[in-house]
């Protein structure tokens, strides 16, 4: 089984403005969140989709476990 892979600019398209769906990555992993509550419109209080947030998160009031309920759509290359 091969797996997805997506430049950034391919993730930067998955904002919520640009198309559809909501993606974020970290840890060079892409994550789906469209259909979460917490993404709408491609915001998540200060942070915005379409980008790696690894760094961001580092502050992040949660724990890496958010994660695992999210969809893996593929590796950021």
């Amino acid at each position: 089984m091969s797996i997805n892979q997506y430049s950034r600019s391919e993730l930067a398209l998955r904002n919520g403005q640009e198309k559809s769906e909501i993606w974020i990555a970290y840890k060079g992993v892409i994550y789906d969140v469209t259909n979460s509550k917490l993404w709408k419109e491609g915001k998540h209080y200060e942070h915005w989709a379409g980008q790696d947030l690894t760094e961001e998160l580092e502050d992040a009031p949660h724990d890496t476990r958010v994660f695992d309920k999210l969809k893996k759509i593929g590796k950021l290359v």
